[in-house]
């Protein structure tokens, strides 16, 4: 890397919501993950070992939260997912044959059945069920720079009136990702970017090197930072914050003025779960009657009309070559201009939610693909880099408090705090609260008292993921949203009386701890503030000192 004047950290953020329901056969939500492993987990491992396969330089950061790698290790949900896959290669075989003398849509139908054939091998064959094993030797490849985030993507910013929540989300998240991947996380994706001045020195006992915030977050940091979002600033802490750059965010994410919107890709609201015939597509629906996606989409987005063109995949993809092209032309001119201002090569972090490759941008990644090997072998002035990379060149930086800020709407809180969904919060303070209590009254418990201890534990994080108020806000599967909340915050206070009072029910206990079973290693004194293992301090100490 000497003859590149600047660097390009793209950094994938790869999330999804604790849902996991054993007590329903079929369960609508989960199919939230099923859709994210087909469309954009597997294709995103495609790509990257395609990549390394020809031998092509890259290097990229992606976060994989723990309630994300939760569901990817659990066996019941590894289960759903074949039997999911296995419903839509039935489905797809039979669109295949349904539209034999349609020959733009048999075309397509033929792309899907084989792509729902490829995402079978390659998640049961392949990997043996556990996709996360791709990542992890993506990693060890020297590919993927692995971070992770809070651990059930708790909003950090709302939780400051209960220090010890924040550093139970933190310190939770990095002991499960160090069990999980193999290795310490040295970077972080705070929860919707929500940053809140304080909560650096939380990641710095965990032995967190950097952290990814938005761009006003950093420019209006203060003192005011030399080179913006255009290199980190150190916190007092010592914690590196980088910020987002808004130019390459807009142009790939905004569905108006970004790459996803252009009349070529695909659109993503038409789908035969709800075009075509209801006792057709009946079986292959949910079991209640609703009708749903499937994932099998033949229109392009055509434009803002109902008359929606058949889907052109070639077309598509080739738009996607474009586009890649046109993304590394404006990297290319952006860093070549502040190279020529600045006293060192600049970072362009480019932060996205992996979701949107594939899911939501079918050709996400095609265009990532076309991006990584045009920067590989067309240009000379950009290098793929990592956050973590630069701190290894540059380890001299300005210090800077960077502001309370988020990537929501308007930039601070107001997504997750307003009309529709600020009455969770006394809720989630109290139980954070009594959490706390709780840690500090039994400081050695054992057998029952450990078990509903550290479920209460449970029951308190899965309460605070920043998901349920989002969707509040958006408004898409809000009584989901609402229940959850409540589900979560109603066992955390009967577990709070139970034990208070002495009369802990062991059989729903262990009904609930089927339920919500994430983070079989949870240790409820991370609430009391300041226990932690002898082996998660010294792996945080040797993490602090690289």
């Amino acid at each position: 890397m000497a003859h590149e004047k600047g660097y390009l950290a793209l950094v994938l953020h790869a999330h999804l919501p604790y849902v996991r329901h054993p007590e329903h056969p079929d369960f609508l939500e989960e199919t939230w993950l099923f859709e994210a492993i087909t469309e954009t987990y597997i294709p995103l491992i495609k790509v990257f070992w395609g990549l390394v396969r020809d031998g092509v330089d890259f290097r990229i950061t992606m976060s994989i939260t723990p309630p994300l790698a939760s569901m990817l290790l659990d066996p019941l949900l590894q289960e759903r997912y074949l039997r999911h896959i296995g419903r839509l290669t039935e489905l797809a075989e039979k669109e295949v044959e349904r539209t034999r003398w349609l020959p733009e849509f048999n075309e397509n139908a033929r792309m899907y059945r084989d792509r729902f054939y490829e995402a079978r091998h390659i998640f049961e064959d392949v990997y043996g069920r556990n996709i996360l094993t791709a990542f992890k030797e993506l990693e060890a490849q020297g590919r993927l720079e692995i971070i992770t985030s809070a651990a059930t993507h708790g909003y950090l910013p709302l939780m400051e009136i209960c220090r010890e929540a924040v550093r139970a989300q933190i310190r939770i998240a990095t002991d499960f990702h160090t069990r999980a991947v193999g290795r310490r996380p040295i970077g972080f994706w705070l929860p919707e970017c929500g940053y809140n001045p304080g909560d650096d020195w939380f990641l710095k006992e965990e032995g967190i090197r950097y952290f990814i915030t938005d761009a006003h977050g950093v420019l209006f940091a203060s003192p005011r930072p030399k080179y913006g979002v255009f290199a980190p600033v150190y916190c007092k802490s010592g914690v590196a914050a980088f910020g987002r750059d808004m130019e390459s965010s807009k142009q790939v994410w905004s569905a108006r003025e970004g790459y996803p919107g252009d009349y070529d890709y695909r659109e993503f609201y038409r789908d035969i779960g709800y075009d075509l015939d209801y006792d057709y597509i009946r079986p292959y629906i949910h079991p209640s009657g609703t009708r749903i996606n499937t994932g099998i989409k033949y229109y392009r987005i055509t434009g803002k009309t109902h008359d929606k063109q058949p889907y052109n995949r070639q077309r598509a993809v080739e738009k996607a070559a474009i586009h890649a092209g046109n993304f590394m032309f404006n990297r290319e001119k952006q860093i070549e201009y502040l190279a020529s201002v600045m006293d060192r090569k600049p970072i362009v972090v480019a932060p996205y939610d992996a979701e949107l490759f594939g899911h939501w941008w079918f050709e996400g990644p095609e265009w990532l693909n076309f991006l990584i090997r045009k920067v590989a072998y067309d240009q000379k002035t950009i290098a793929f880099i990592t956050p973590g990379d630069y701190l290894g060149i540059y380890r001299r930086n300005q210090v800077s408090t960077p502001s309370l800020s988020s990537w929501g709407y308007k930039g601070y809180n107001e997504v997750w705090l307003e009309g529709s969904n600020d009455w969770i919060y006394r809720h989630l303070h109290k139980a954070a609260e009594r959490m706390v209590e709780l840690a500090r009254t039994y400081p050695a418990a054992d057998g029952l008292l450990r078990r509903a201890l550290n479920q209460a534990a449970r029951e308190l994080l899965l309460a605070q993921s920043s998901d349920w108020a989002f969707i509040m806000k958006t408004g898409t599967m809000v009584s989901y949203a609402v229940r959850r909340t409540k589900e979560h915050v109603w066992r955390f206070t009967k577990l709070y009386h139970d034990v208070r009072n002495g009369t802990i029910d062991e059989a729903w206990l262990a009904d609930i701890e089927h339920r919500d079973k994430i983070f079989p290693q949870i240790d409820y004194r991370v609430y009391a503030g300041g226990v932690r293992t002898p082996a998660a301090a010294a792996g945080a100490a040797a993490s602090a000192g690289t």
